[in-house]
């Protein structure tokens, strides 16, 4: 006589809300990325493309190997689908860092009597975006402030201008 219960908590939801994990030939979705192997559109072969979570567009499309028959790809497998998050997370990291320095730059200018650091932080909103220029001194306190065009071009030049005008508001 079997006295186990079902436990409906163990069962895999795809309500959307719950995390499914699918691991199949061409699809596998684990650990919060997707792995499609697709149909590449510009010869006879294949390509994989990995979507993060909540995302629309994948954040790595690369070729895929076509498996033994030559016609069809390699099927996925769980060595080429961490390697593959790996590579898609490294991808993901280079573009946030690259973002990041497009949107904040400083420039260190050395007076008479101390060492300024000016910083540029464009805020690149959809329907005002702007800019933010700011000072401070070695120990981090700061001079000024200004809201500046989100195009104002930081330079060594305008910086020191910035600086000897007293922290006039740059045009």
């Amino acid at each position: 006589m079997n006295n186990e219960q079902h436990d409906p908590s163990a069962d895999e939801e795809s309500d959307g809300n719950e995390a499914t994990t699918i691991h199949e030939a061409r699809l596998w979705h684990d650990d919060g990325w997707t792995a499609r192997v697709i149909k590449n559109e510009d010869d006879d072969g294949w390509a994989v493309a990995m979507i993060k979570d909540g995302e629309r567009e994948p954040a790595l499309v690369g070729p895929w190997t076509m498996g033994r028959d030559k016609k069809n790809p390699k099927p996925l497998d769980a060595g080429a689908f961490q390697t593959l998050v790996k590579t898609a997370s490294e991808v993901l990291r280079r573009h946030e860092q690259q973002l990041h320095a497009m949107l904040h730059k400083s420039i260190t200018v050395s007076t008479a009597s101390a060492s300024i650091t000016v910083m540029l932080d464009i805020v690149p909103d959809e329907d005002d975006p702007y800019a933010t220029l700011s000072a401070e001194d070695e120990s981090g306190e700061r001079l000024a402030e200004a809201r500046v065009a989100p195009n104002f071009k930081l330079t060594r030049a305008s910086a020191e201008a910035w600086i000897e005008s007293g922290y006039s508001r740059p045009r």
